[in-house]
């Protein structure tokens, strides 16, 4: 599997924690599955909240996992932007320098 430069352990430390907590894990992954089911909002929109949050935060690995949701989901670099201006103004300046992440990450999986 194709991993963003810099970001190559997030699958694997996640593999790790799942078998650490096993638990734990397989209730946040039926969480996570409950949540992403369509509904109100698509799964699209929802990957695009997560995505905002995920740069507002800070969470390299979680912007990892959404922006290749998204590429998944066909979104638009057009659309990545606008997510990542909205968490800049969530997030204020440390957001620039994990939007920039974003959008890179967006560049190199969306190849």
């Amino acid at each position: 599997m194709d991993h963003v430069k810099g970001l190559e352990n997030v699958v694997e430390n996640s593999k790790n924690l799942g078998a650490a907590i096993p638990n734990e894990m397989k209730a946040f992954r039926a969480l996570s599955g409950e949540v992403f089911k369509e509904g109100a909002l698509s799964v699209k929109e929802k990957e695009f909240v997560t995505l905002g949050i995920a740069i507002a935060i800070r969470c390299e690995g979680c912007i990892e996992a959404h922006v290749r949701n998204l590429v998944n989901l066909k979104a638009t670099r057009e659309e990545i932007a606008e997510v990542i201006s909205v968490a800049v103004l969530m997030g204020g300046g440390p957001s620039t320098v994990y939007g920039g992440k974003a959008l890179e990450a967006f560049d190199q999986l969306s190849k």
